[in-house]
């Protein structure tokens, strides 16, 4: 069992509703997304150990259920160990499109109750529904509700937390899952908070919580009844006087309903070090495709383009170059990423990863944007969203650029990269 799993084991599971008077924040977290998703399409294997991740020697576990979860299985875990601590595991592969769709179809469960979504990642986020309480009832009739769609309307379960903070809403839902709802009441949040270990606390790592072991500090109630000039003391300033403000419950940031995408990127780790440039070309073209068309459909363009080269070695350089426009074109960001690759002069180092940014983001609608003299006003545009209407509605390797197909020797097509048909 990994560390963080030992700290956030599932508490018990809530019994009499508590009182959720001034508890408007809500951290609704779905229980092992990637494998939820999967099982829909896979329901012969509920209830056995399920793994979603790379397969390859390099993989990495992306999600665990909590079948796998009970031998030790974990998220960010190398394949090769999970496969050893559960034999019996299935593994599957990581399928990021099924997991985008259902995500925009949850948020929009979460945007029905109240505009004030903020977003974590494809399965988390916070809500502030003090506003929602005269429509829908009180906040914990609203997370009961949130439960009830998403398991309808999805298929998938769902664990929320109840709290006056997102500190503590976040702690209530990793603590009643999976499938639970928890309520800290307002004035209960220093009996929920003080008994937890001092690394349940945001920041703590494990050299903070060596640290703070070094002073006898285990509970968070420990660490909350020292002076906050010791904490500071022993771990500067900023980071003594955070901890301090948690301890008690105190955490006044509130529900940002959107932070604009600073960049957006993608990389892969080969199974085996690759010295070939065709190959590496071949697999910057991959993830420009993937960057395009994240940028496209987030409505946003980019100005810089950087490329991420990981040595054999594990030495790792990054080469970027700003354009004179911004761009959501997937041809214009493999161009440029190949130019990079091209310039850093590795063409033939091994390498083990590569990966592809687009970052200065703005909204795709005020790029400003010149044809070149031998551009024509109607081409690249307008394929490249048009192979997007295709993914939306067939999946992302439903069509793809010739130079990402080869051909089989029986003739067939398949994927360039991983030999799928």
């Amino acid at each position: 069992m990994s560390r963080k799993q030992q700290l956030h084991r599932p508490g018990p599971q809530p019994g009499p509703p508590a009182d959720d008077t001034g508890c408007a924040i809500l951290h609704v977290d779905m229980d092992a997304f990637f494998v939820s998703v999967e099982l829909l399409e896979r329901p012969e294997l509920r209830g056995r150990p399920v793994v979603v991740g790379g397969a390859g020697p390099r993989g990495v576990v992306s999600a665990a259920s909590y079948e796998a979860r009970r031998f030790g299985v974990h998220s960010a875990m190398p394949m090769s160990r999970a496969r050893r601590l559960c034999p019996q595991a299935v593994v599957l592969p990581v399928s990021h499109g099924k997991y985008g769709r259902v995500s925009a179809a949850v948020f929009e469960i979460f945007r029905s109750i109240t505009p004030l979504v903020e977003g974590l990642s494809l399965d988390e986020a916070f809500l502030d529904v003090a506003g929602a309480g005269r429509r829908l009832g009180r906040p914990a009739e609203i997370a009961r509700m949130i439960r009830e769609q998403v398991r309808a309307q999805q298929g998938i379960t769902c664990s929320v937390g109840v709290a006056s903070t997102k500190f503590v809403a976040k702690l209530a839902s990793t603590r009643c899952k999976p499938d639970g709802l928890l309520v800290v009441p307002a004035d209960g949040v220093e009996d929920f908070l003080h008994p937890l270990p001092v690394a349940s606390l945001w920041g703590v790592g494990e050299r903070t919580e060596q640290a703070l072991t070094r002073l006898g500090l285990r509970t968070v109630g420990q660490l909350a009844r020292i002076p906050v000039t010791t904490l500071q003391r022993e771990l500067g300033n900023a980071m003594g006087a955070h901890l301090h403000e948690l301890s008690w419950g105190r955490d006044p940031r509130e529900v940002v309903p959107h932070t604009p995408d600073k960049s957006i990127g993608a990389e892969e780790t080969f199974d085996t070090d690759v010295d070939d440039p065709e190959v590496i070309r071949r697999e910057l073209l991959r993830l420009a495709e993937k960057v395009g068309a994240r940028l496209r459909g987030s409505g946003n363009a980019g100005r810089t383009v950087s490329v991420k080269l990981r040595m054999a070695n594990f030495k790792t350089i990054t080469r970027a170059r700003t354009l004179r426009e911004p761009t959501d074109l997937a041809r214009v960001i493999y161009v440029t990423a190949c130019e990079l690759y091209e310039g850093a002069g590795l063409e033939r180092v091994r390498l083990r990863l590569v990966g592809v940014r687009v970052e200065n983001l703005c909204p795709a609608g005020e790029a400003p944007r010149q044809l070149a003299f031998d551009e024509p006003e109607r081409g690249w545009r307008e394929a490249e969203r048009a192979m997007d209407q295709v993914a939306n509605r067939f999946g992302r390797g439903a069509v793809r650029p010739a130079a990402l197909v080869e051909r089989a020797h029986d003739g067939d097509a398949r994927d360039g990269r991983d030999g799928r048909r």
